[in-house]
């Protein structure tokens, strides 16, 4: 009897040791997010009325699910939001994101925080920041794309 229960309990052990060394590895590295352009020319400005230019270079080794711009007064008083759920990006390794962003014509003027942040397939998040700057409308810097 005492030699059943020690040949069960090794066995369990050695099942246990096995499955965990044949386990492969899931793990990916999160979503790498580098900004190539914010604004026109890469100004950090976006005017108000108009589209704001936004490129980033995007690497999600556990594949893009969503991702999320949100532009807001450094107070909070004021916020725009975007989201991608579907499409070009989604699904994706790796990607340029480009995309014009709407800045409205009630927009305040002054000082803002852009968060551009990527969720992969995996539930993992990166987000990349930065300031931008709405400026009133000018024609003459405006440049058609």
């Amino acid at each position: 009897m005492k030699n059943n229960i020690i040949l069960l309990f090794s066995a369990a052990i050695a099942i246990a040791l096995m499955s965990v060394s044949c386990k492969k590895d899931d793990s990916v590295a999160k979503p790498v997010i580098t900004f190539t352009e914010v604004g026109h020319d890469n100004s950090k400005h976006a005017m108000r009325g108009d589209d704001m230019h936004l490129e980033a270079e995007i690497l999600a080794e556990g594949l893009i699910k969503r991702i999320d711009v949100e532009i807001h007064k450094e107070d909070g008083s004021y916020e725009i939001e975007k989201s991608y759920t579907e499409g070009k990006y989604i699904g994706v390794k790796n990607v340029e994101f480009h995309e014009h962003i709407d800045i409205p014509a009630e927009a305040p003027l002054g000082e803002y925080h852009l968060h551009f942040t990527v969720t992969d397939k995996k539930g993992q998040t990166t987000l990349a920041e930065t300031h931008i700057e709405v400026v009133e409308f000018d024609e003459h810097e405006h440049h058609d794309e």
